[in-house]
This record gives structure tokens, C-alpha cells and sequence, in this order.
């Protein structure tokens, strides 16, 4: 009787790993292209209305950082570089999938978006929950001279993913909150996603149980992608937003901070690696 193969535990990324990533990144691209391009044009394009255009280029941002982080997956040989990621990805897709049925009256139901958008958050949580436990087994324990974040920057980053976790999870647990302080005009509906889009920021939330810049060098690559796009959207869209409330410029000044935080983590720690974005 022989007993079961012993895992090699050599942090791989699994084939099935990487064709999931390979099915998913098309989608999210085509998606950004649509509300990023035309923000003003979701009532033909897209699963259902957008307004105001702030919103739509939101969600887009929140797909081309999903977009540029499946794709780094498609070539990362650590799954140490990409674990925190696809749970952040979990929440994201789960809270969307539900934020769908809450509101399904709301959606247009004839279209081919609307489907697309249902098939893949009625099914994308589970799939790659189910990619992150099988990739788990492979989990490789690290070594003694990995760099690591120093405790300031760690208790930093861990507070952005906190405050990330728990606005999200309000505005989709509570949009009502949130309705009457938030800088440009949402609805219920809206207001979740964009609360799902936040959550996205739980990524960060790894630090306290892996505090290794391999862990978290490509989560800061995807929020890069992620500010930039917003910040550049803020700008577009700026006669939506409304001067009067305070939330307004915090808010501004936040992702601004959290721009120039995340370049400050990348030099200190890439002088050290002598690495580059690649």
C-alpha cells in the first residue's frame, strides 16, 4: 500500500492558476475600455446606466489594476507575489454578485452586457477561491533574508487596507451612510459598487501575517495603475463633484498621499533589489 505523493511546496503558480487568469483578463480589459472610454455612454454600452461618468471610470479603473494584475499572474513564478491579490478578488467579485441580485431590477436585462456581467460574478467569486485553496498547498515558507517591511511602513500599509476594508463595507452594507457626505452624486446601487471597488483595498490587509516586499511589490503596482486612473478621472469628471463637502477634498488629498506612499515604498525597496517594474 503506498501512502499519497508528498506536495512539493516550491511556491509554484498553477497551470489552472494561469488559465483562469488567461480567461478573465480579456473581459476585464474590454470592460475598462467601455467606461473609461465612454463614461457617458453606459445606457447602450453597459449592464445597466451609469450616471454620473465619475462612477462609471471608477469601476474601470478597479478593472485595468484587475486587468494588469491577471496578466503579471500569467508569468509570476511566486505565488507568494500573488495570493493577496486573489483574495482581494474574492471580496470584490463576492460583494458585486451580491450587490447584483440586491439590485436586479436595476440592471438591463436584455442586454448582452448584463449577462456577461452576471455569468462572471455569479461565478468568478468561486473560481478563484477555489485557484487561491488549490495554490495554497503549494505555499512555500520564506526565507530567513527575503527583504521585508520595516514595522512603520507595515503598520501603514495595513491601516490603507483597514480604512479601505471598512468604507467599502459600509457603502455596501449601508449605502444610506454614506449617500448624503459622498463627493459626487450616487445611488444605492452605485454606491455599492463603488464600496466593492474600496474593498479592493483589503489586499493590504496581508502585510500582518506576510510582511515580505515579494508579497507585496505587485499589490502596489496594481494600486499605481488604480490612482492614477482615478486621479486622471477625478480631473474629467470634476464638475461632478461637489466643493461643499469636506469628503470631497479628503478625499482627493487621500489617493494623492496614497499615490506618493506607494512611490515611496517602490524606491525603498527596489534600490534595494536593484529591480524594475517588470
Amino acid at each position: 500500500m503506498t501512502g499519497d505523493r508528498p506536495v512539493v511546496r516550491d511556491d509554484r503558480v498553477l497551470r489552472s492558476t494561469r488559465l483562469l487568469s488567461l480567461f478573465i483578463a480579456p473581459f476585464l480589459l474590454v470592460a475598462f475600455v467601455i467606461l473609461y472610454g465612454f463614461p457617458g455612454d453606459t445606457r447602450r454600452l453597459w449592464a445597466w446606466p451609469i450616471r454620473p461618468t465619475m462612477t462609471a471610470m471608477v469601476l474601470a479603473a478597479a478593472y485595468l489594476g484587475g486587468c494588469y494584475f491577471f496578466v503579471r499572474v500569467l508569468t509570476e513564478r511566486r505565488w507568494a507575489a500573488v495570493k493577496f491579490g486573489l483574495v482581494a478578488v474574492v471580496v470584490f467579485s463576492s460583494s458585486l454578485g451580491v450587490v447584483t441580485v440586491v439590485h436586479w431590477d436595476r440592471f438591463t436585462h436584455g442586454s448582452l452586457a448584463f449577462w456577461l456581467w452576471a455569468g462572471l460574478y455569479f461565478t468568478a467569486p468561486f473560481l478563484v477561491a477555489a485557484a487561491w485553496v488549490a495554490n495554497r498547498r503549494y505555499a512555500a515558507p520564506a526565507s530567513a533574508d527575503e527583504p521585508r517591511l520595516g514595522a512603520v511602513a507595515t503598520s501603514v500599509v495595513a491601516a490603507f487596507g483597514v480604512l479601505a476594508l471598512v468604507t467599502g463595507l459600509t457603502m455596501v452594507l449601508a449605502p444610506s451612510v454614506v449617500l448624503p457626505v459622498w463627493p459626487w452624486t450616487l445611488t444605492a446601487l452605485t454606491c455599492r459598487v463603488v464600496g466593492a471597488v474600496l474593498c479592493l483595498g483589503c489586499a493590504g490587509l496581508g502585510v500582518l501575517v506576510d510582511a515580505r516586499w515579494t508579497a507585496l511589490r505587485l499589490m502596489v503596482q496594481v494600486e499605481v495603475v488604480m490612482v492614477v486612473l482615478i486621479l486622471v478621472a477625478a480631473a474629467r469628471a470634476h464638475a461632478e463633484f461637489d466643493p461643499g463637502r469636506v469628503l470631497t477634498w479628503l478625499m482627493l488629498v487621500g489617493f494623492a498621499g496614497l499615490l506618493a506612499g506607494a512611490g515611496a515604498l517602490w524606491l525603498a525597496h527596489e534600490r534595494r533589489s536593484h529591480r524594475g517594474w517588470g
